[in-house]
């Protein structure tokens, strides 16, 4: 069952995966982007969207440890 844990996970803890993940990658992007424009306010907004990205990477672990545990329990 934990080996194959992506497999049998919900769409749900799927598409948040997904998301936290494009969220930290477009703030990286963006970052960058603004770096290398030397646009101080570019590289401070990107900080929020990579934070938002990071909480919902941790929120995805709450998730799953609760479907885990939840799986144990049966």
């Amino acid at each position: 069952m934990l080996n194959e844990f992506w497999a049998t996970a919900p769409t749900s803890y799927k598409v948040l995966v997904f998301t936290a993940m494009g969220l930290i990658a477009a703030g990286i992007a963006i970052n960058i982007a603004g770096n290398t424009a030397q646009n101080q306010g570019l590289v401070t907004a990107s900080l929020p969207v990579i934070g938002l990205g990071l909480i919902l990477h941790l929120v995805g672990f709450g998730y799953r440890g609760r479907q885990v545990r939840k799986t144990l329990r049966k």
